[in-house]
């Protein structure tokens, strides 16, 4: 899985990409047809100590999962937006298997038919 991150406003260094990498190829245990991640760090000017927002955006085949989350530190609001996407990702697996279920009794109906 390809992992892209901008930092917004500042400059990332190596440990919070580490970070972002090691926390972000765990959401592959969950599905393993995720095909990329872009990350955006962003610094807001505000006097609240939560200022620090990140955006994930996972891309699947044929979908898009994004997540927003602002906190005290980069790395909880990582923390919270990988835990959010990893609920999202089992949540559109359990969709798609659904689907793909009931379009297989579907044809096994028509066949019969037929």
């Amino acid at each position: 899985m390809r992992i892209s991150v901008q930092s917004i406003h500042f400059n990332a260094d190596k440990k919070l990409l580490a970070f972002i990498q090691k926390k972000a190829e765990k959401l592959y245990q969950f599905s393993d047809n995720i095909l990329n991640a872009e990350v955006y760090l962003r610094l807001e000017n505000t006097e609240d100590d939560a200022n620090k927002i990140t955006e994930i955006k996972l891309n699947l085949p044929g979908s898009q999962l994004f997540v927003k989350e602002q906190c005290k530190s980069f790395e909880e609001a990582i923390d919270l937006a990988i835990e959010s996407l990893r609920r999202q990702v089992t949540k559109h697996k359990t969709k798609n298997r659904l689907r793909l279920t009931n379009y297989k009794a579907e044809m096994n109906s028509v066949q019969a038919w037929a």
